[in-house]
């Protein structure tokens, strides 16, 4: 059954209005941070299909998880929540206890805990800091097989192929939103797999336009930011399609498009990549690349597991894969 806005608000305890514009990032709203983590949090929950419980184990282990986010950035993209969540579903299951901490608060991390699953993007100092704490430290969205650690990726190249070519059956023009950020030392500038993988495939093409590629910073503004600057640059060599390396950018992007009254899909075609919760709370409903951080969740805590009881010391690397969400920003081909 699909879940509505009705759903989200009678367990989150507040009105219809309230969780619609928070799920559309409005920021003109007056709500608490508990308010809207709260949301957030119920909209991711009620997505998730509901798993057979596993028997109980005699030893409960202990292992942090650690978000490279702050608590309050954390909710500015719902992606690292979904995964800590479904982290969290999965230890919850195995009878193995977790505490979150957030990327200030690494140094409080206890010693003797049974290990780490650190979500998110470090330097090497950074991981030098954690493996310091335990030798089972897994990596989630952050590759670290080259450095001897367990990890869980999704894939990029494939969708992103998959995504081009969906929208060159009705756009012969596409532009492309994309994001740039360092992880929280500075030291390390991470750029964005989707931006490569997209570009690659459009020069394969020959049709990738630098003038149609926006740089922003994976937030909601940015991508509002920078679609208008495209709209104001471009004009009507604005072009027919787009590609936005996530959700918040998108529905940024959503809402300057809106402003300028341009039509969205009929002018416009937007494509996402995350497919959180709210893609499907915007209108209209964003088509998006699905990434199971669900299943990124699980894969980690057993890769923990296996870890844990079995004693495995080689390190092993899972890519989840994808899927197209075909939903109302995108014309039909």
């Amino acid at each position: 059954m699909k879940v509505t806005l009705k759903d989200i608000a009678q367990k989150a305890g507040v009105s219809l209005s309230t969780v619609s514009r928070v799920l559309n990032y409005d920021t003109t709203l007056s709500v608490s941070e508990d308010t809207r983590q709260r949301i957030f949090e119920i909209a991711e929950e009620l997505n998730y299909t509901k798993a057979k419980r596993a028997p109980k184990q005699p030893d409960t282990y202990r292992i942090a998880v650690v978000q490279w986010y702050s608590e309050n950035k954390e909710l500015d993209d719902l992606y690292y929540m979904a995964i800590r969540m479904g982290i969290e579903k999965r230890s919850q299951e195995l009878q193995i206890q977790t505490s979150p901490v957030f990327q200030n608060q690494v140094s409080e991390i206890s010693k003797d805990v049974d290990g780490i699953i650190a979500v998110g993007k470090y330097s090497d100092p950074q991981v030098q800091q954690l493996s310091a704490l335990t030798q089972n430290l897994i990596f989630v969205d952050w590759s670290g097989i080259e450095q001897g650690f367990d990890s869980v990726v999704t894939e990029f190249k494939p969708p992103v192929r998959q995504v081009v070519s969906y929208l060159s059956e009705t756009s012969d023009d596409i532009g492309i939103i994309y994001g740039s950020e360092y992880t929280t030392d500075r030291i390390l500038k991470i750029p964005d797999p989707r931006y490569r993988a997209f570009k690659a495939e459009m020069m394969a093409r020959k049709q990738f336009n630098a003038k149609f590629a926006f740089e922003g910073n994976y937030t909601n503004q940015s991508g509002y930011d920078t679609m208008k600057r495209a709209i104001a640059e471009l004009g009507d060599e604005l072009p027919h399609a787009f590609f936005v390396s996530n959700d918040p950018m998108a529905i940024g992007a959503l809402k300057a498009l809106g402003e300028a009254n341009i039509a969205v899909p009929e002018r416009v075609s937007l494509f996402s990549f995350n497919d959180t919760s709210v893609a499907k709370y915007v209108y209209p409903e964003l088509s998006a690349v699905h990434v199971d951080t669900d299943q990124m969740g699980i894969s980690a805590v057993d890769m923990m597991k296996s870890r844990l009881e079995n004693g495995r010391v080689v390190p092993l690397k899972v890519v989840v894969g994808t899927k197209l969400m075909i939903r109302k920003s995108t014309r039909d081909q």
